[in-house]
């Protein structure tokens, strides 16, 4: 095995996403309306989503056929390179075999574009004119602002302010492709408003961002709110990763032993990891699935499993799912991509199931390991893909003291070309290791809504 470097031809791009929802241990639970905990008709968020996408949310087919229109704006970017690490192994010293899935590539520089183009087509299609939006590290709000110019939809985005000043170039990337951008909370909405009546709010969350993005969908019949995380179908399009992931891999004659992706809401994570996880429901192999997330919002590590708003300003249904509460406001860590409060139900009901696992990492440890892995890959990593590679470094150490030659997979979900104030901070010894209070968890817990008839 002496290439390094794997490629489909785009022929090879996958035809069909995967829906894992048959294949779960058990079913996800409904969305719940607070006041009576009843499920919530999937009609009821017709004001919000495309009919198309509300379909695939809740579908029981196990593939769902790729548009050739979303194919074709794919044959941009995808198929994505997979890399073997050869350069890391040899720097670990690991007889692990390293595999990274290469999102980099992509028009915006990450994974996101693999759902916001699907989005878009389906909005496109049933006639909506504007889409409203949230974004942390600004990663989502690019790929929406991307997708919304190919199929002329205008982009509203709301950017968590904390990284709206943090990373101005994403803003300046979406304001290219047509969108306009504010700093969430804002004076744009009744609830940004409301937000910034308390100082405390001001940097903003992902819950506030998506509580004003929302509100903007709802008052207009025009306009729909699009998530680049958490809800099933993200997860579904996302796939496209593990699906030419496990092409290239079944060509070479190996399975992965372990898969790692960093894990915010939950789509890069679920993207890599849902086309093999069969394979471990079934028994077939024993796979090591692991979350990497940040040791200041660890939500599958520490969080509550339980029914929690989505959103800060409870616009949303309640979701079963893990939560740090929903009145999260996250610490000015570098991750931005990481700080949603809550995760996906995907992924809360396999880590809930024990199918999956989570480790949360300092930001330290991960800008080490971002540093070696652009030292001997040539690659920036986003400080989000840190967690994962921080998180392979520890799993190709163990296989170095043991001897064990495991196929490593993870996905590097996108570079960090618009992240080098992290790195100067970092360089400058100006970043500091942050543990989420354990207090905090339990004022949280204790601020969960009562779902009755639960």
């Amino acid at each position: 095995m002496t290439e390094r470097i794997y490629q489909l031809s785009t022929r090879e791009i996958p035809k069909k996403w995967l829906n894992i929802l048959p294949s779960l241990p058990k079913p996800l639970e409904p969305l719940r309306n607070p006041k009576d905990g009843t499920p919530v008709p999937l009609e009821a968020m017709k004001p919000l989503f495309a009919e198309s996408l509300l379909e695939q949310e809740v579908s029981a087919q196990r593939t769902i056929p790729i548009p050739e229109d979303i194919l074709k704006v794919y044959s941009l970017y995808r198929p994505t390179p997979l890399i073997r690490a050869k350069f890391l192994e040899e720097a670990l010293g690991t007889p692990a075999k390293i595999f990274f899935k290469n999102e980099s590539i992509s028009p915006t520089g990450s994974h996101k574009p693999n759902t916001a183009i699907a989005q878009a087509y389906y909005n496109a299609k049933e006639g909506t004119k504007f889409l409203t939006t949230e974004t942390g590290a600004g990663q989502w709000g690019s790929a929406l602002s991307f997708a919304g110019a190919h199929f002329n939809i205008n982009v509203k985005v709301f950017m968590v302010r904390v990284s709206y000043e943090q990373k101005p170039y994403r803003r300046v990337m979406m304001q290219s492709y047509g969108s306009n951008v504010w700093a969430s909370p804002s004076d744009q909405t009744e609830i940004g408003r409301k937000f910034l009546e308390n100082d405390s709010n001001k940097p903003g969350s992902l819950g506030m961002a998506i509580s004003e993005a929302v509100e903007l969908a709802i008052k207009d019949p025009k306009t729909h709110y699009s998530l680049g995380s958490v809800l099933n179908h993200v997860l579904l399009h996302q796939t496209v990763i593990g699906l030419e992931a496990r092409t290239v891999l079944e060509e070479l004659g190996l399975m992965p032993d372990i898969i790692i992706g960093c894990h915010g809401g939950g789509s890069n994570f679920g993207g890599i990891m849902l086309p093999f996880l069969e394979d471990k429901l079934e028994g077939k192999r024993d796979i090591d699935i692991i979350a990497s997330e940040p040791m200041a919002c660890p939500t599958l590590s520490r969080g509550v499993y339980a029914y929690d708003y989505g959103d800060s300003g409870k616009y949303i249904p309640l979701t079963k799912m893990y939560t740090l509460g929903h009145g999260f406001v996250p610490p000015k860590v570098h991750a931005g991509g990481l700080r949603y409060h809550g995760a996906s139900p995907i992924t809360s009901l396999l880590t809930h199931e024990g199918v999956i696992r989570a480790e949360a990492l300092h930001q330290i440890e991960t800008f080490e390991a971002a540093v070696l892995f652009a030292k001997t890959e040539g690659i920036i990593p986003a400080p989000e893909s840190a967690h994962a590679i921080a998180s392979v470094i520890r799993q190709a150490k163990k296989c170095r003291e043991t001897g064990e030659e495991k196929v490593i997979l993870f996905n590097l979900s996108g570079h960090g070309h618009f992240d080098m104030a992290a790195y100067e901070e970092y360089f400058a010894g100006n970043l500091i290791d942050y543990d989420y209070p354990k207090e905090e968890i339990r004022k949280a817990e204790a601020e969960l809504p009562v779902v009755p008839n639960n």
